[in-house]
């Protein structure tokens, strides 16, 4: 009977432990951006049918996609990086750089192009970028980028599209 009850104890902490766990950590904890801040909103049902699954996984629920899987990467042409949910221009390529994370990373956005959140996902706290136009999520920004302006600006490839700049 002792040891049944310890059980039940044991098992009922280590559930109150990991719903706990779970609230800090889980899809709960994400930042989100408030939907009714922009210019661009859709229904649920009109983003799924606007994005592909992945997109639509990492613009509309802050998922992350695989590093080094995005061609963006490597892109080194001129152009500009805009939201794949929108269109909004956001990075220029001139403030491209190779972060060595296996993600498209920038220095610096384009004015007034993306908005940021606290994001307290995974036990850690991050600060969470955003497209200023739709809300989707892009990635993170960090203080670890070069100069001039010491920020790294980490994005999902699949959350960018890629124009070539005209000459």
């Amino acid at each position: 009977m002792k040891s049944t009850r310890r059980f039940f104890l044991t098992a009922g902490g280590n559930a109150a432990l990991a719903a706990a766990l779970y609230t800090l950590t889980g899809p709960s904890a994400l930042a989100r951006a408030e939907p009714e801040n922009f210019a661009v909103m859709h229904s649920d049902a009109e983003w799924r049918a606007l994005l592909t699954p992945m997109q639509y996984a990492v613009l509309r629920h802050a998922e992350t996609e695989q590093p080094y899987s995005s061609p963006l990467d490597h892109e080194h042409r001129t152009g500009t990086y805009a939201c794949a949910g929108c269109g909004q221009a956001l990075f220029a390529s001139q403030t491209k750089f190779d972060s060595g994370t296996g993600w498209p990373s920038f220095w610096q956005p384009l004015p007034h192009a993306i908005g940021t959140t606290r994001d307290r996902s995974f036990g850690m706290v991050r600060t969470a970028v955003h497209c200023g136009r739709c809300g989707g999520h892009l990635g993170h920004v960090f203080d670890d980028g070069p100069k001039p302006t010491g920020l790294r600006y980490c994005m999902n490839g699949v959350a960018l599209a890629f124009t070539i700049a005209v000459s």
